[in-house]
């Protein structure tokens, strides 16, 4: 690390420690911000919430974009392959409807 550089000291508040689980991401963007919404589909179950949105500008996306390629090729070095099935990449197997977004 650069002596230069300041050091950013970042609090990580208990209930946000704790996680929430997504098995589902929707993004949309207009010209000045991406939206990602972290969503839990249940089988078998009509309706889902959205339990998380990001607000993100252009530039940290694709800087998030960086990151997550960059440790998903770290992770697959050391665990292999992540396999995502065929029927879902690209597509889910059922319609999604929810506001659009709007920015």
């Amino acid at each position: 690390m650069n002596q230069n550089q300041p050091q950013i000291n970042i609090e990580l508040p208990e209930d946000v420690a704790e996680g929430t689980y997504a098995n589902l991401a929707i993004i949309t963007h207009s010209q000045a911000e991406f939206i990602i919404d972290f969503v839990n589909m249940m089988p078998g179950v009509p309706k889902a919430k959205v339990k998380s949105r990001i607000i993100l500008t252009p530039q940290h996306t694709k800087r998030l974009f960086k990151a997550l390629k960059d440790n998903i090729m770290k992770f697959e070095s050391m665990h292999g392959e992540i396999v995502v099935p065929e029927e879902i990449e690209g597509m889910m197997p059922f319609p999604i409807t929810g506001p659009k977004g709007q920015a």
